[in-house]
């Protein structure tokens, strides 16, 4: 298995001290966390896309692009790239110019958002976030992969004869598909033949599994191997362990009830009845490292995935360096052996570029 950490970069209180950081402050926080993340040998961080307080994700190549300067190996992710409400010729150019200045280290995780505030501040209705997301995608798939576009669509005006610059450096930019809530999402992944990311997050494990067996059964009606499906899956937002998953549980309660206490949209309430519910039978990962890892395998038989990513967002430096250095050395180990993944195991596949005389 590999293992992504990622953020959406969320400036809320400490749920234990009241400490509140500055945006400059959250800004280091998280390149902190990647510097880390890659020394400690995870294979990618992410960066999440929000528009909106408290989240600070607004512009993810930006910041995924102060990241790859300060990093040399991990790859860069977006988790994800709201693609609904953004212009695809924009989005072309931006990422191309991050595959550029990380040496071809960014893939990202398409999707139409789960933030409602999205959608009237970029004009979409909300009705609409699945068209959009579709037009889009089938937009940006060109820019990158052809020269002198030209098209139209409904949700930006036409274009003739375009060529987006810079050109990708990677061959192919990799592109997954954000999965949470849509058979809409993973049927436009099997269309594609392309990797899907579950948020795994706040339900119950059944409501990603079918989803992610419906990515499987499409991409076979669409003629692609479903053995050869890439899958990855969040883990419940949040990790944390402690000698016993007694201690976990007592150590992360005041920071689950500060996150529980900011899901207001009806979707977002999870339906375990408190910490110790989402424990047992969510996709929470709080408990002693065996605990975890028992976790993690069960996951793995229902999903099948190959990449893990993690988040500690909520807690304090000290103990965002704690869990990750505990997760690295206590439950990374452990997986790698138990689950074989080939993804990321080659460099980027680069564009060949004729130079000019």
């Amino acid at each position: 298995m590999k293992f992504a950490l990622m953020s959406l970069m969320a400036n809320n209180p400490n749920a234990v001290t009241g400490e509140a950081l500055t945006t400059q402050q959250k800004f280091q926080n998280i390149m902190k966390q990647a510097i880390k993340a890659e020394q400690l040998g995870f294979e990618a961080y992410g960066v999440g896309e929000r528009h909106g307080a408290p989240f600070l994700s607004s512009s993810p190549p930006v910041v995924l692009t102060a990241i790859a300067s300060q990093t040399s190996k991990i790859r860069l992710l977006t988790t994800v790239t709201v693609l609904s409400i953004l212009d695809p010729v924009r989005v072309a150019e931006d990422y191309a110019t991050l595959d550029h200045l990380s040496g071809g280290r960014i893939e990202i995780i398409i999707g139409k958002g789960n933030f409602a505030q999205h959608y009237p501040l970029f004009g979409i209705k909300s009705e609409e976030q699945w068209e959009s997301l579709a037009e889009r995608y089938s937009l940006l798939k060109r820019l990158w992969n052809e020269e002198n576009v030209t098209w139209e669509g409904k949700y930006r005006p036409p274009l003739q004869n375009v060529t987006t610059q810079p050109r990708p450096y990677q061959r192919q930019i990799p592109i997954w598909h954000g999965s949470a809530s849509s058979t809409l999402s993973t049927e436009l992944a099997a269309k594609y033949g392309e990797p899907i990311f579950s948020s795994n997050t706040l339900h119950r494990q059944e409501k990603y599994k079918a989803l992610i067996d419906h990515y499987r059964e499409r991409l076979a009606f669409y003629g692609h191997a479903p053995e050869k499906a890439i899958v990855g899956a969040g883990a419940g937002g949040s990790i944390y362990l402690a000698n016993t998953t007694e201690e976990a549980i007592e150590r992360f309660r005041p920071y689950d009830t500060a996150f529980r206490s900011r899901l207001t949209q009806p979707h977002d309430i999870p339906p375990f009845v408190d910490l110790e519910d989402n424990v047992a039978n969510g996709p929470i990962l709080v408990g002693s490292p065996e605990r975890v890892i028992e976790k993690i395998l069960q996951y793995h038989e229902a999903f099948g995935h190959q990449v893990l990513s993690i988040s500690v967002d909520g807690l304090p430096e000290s103990e965002q360096s704690e869990q990750l250095e505990r997760f690295a050395e206590e439950v990374i180990p452990v997986l790698k052996r138990e689950i074989r993944s080939k993804v990321w195991e080659s460099g980027p596949q680069l564009r060949e570029e004729v130079a000019t005389p």
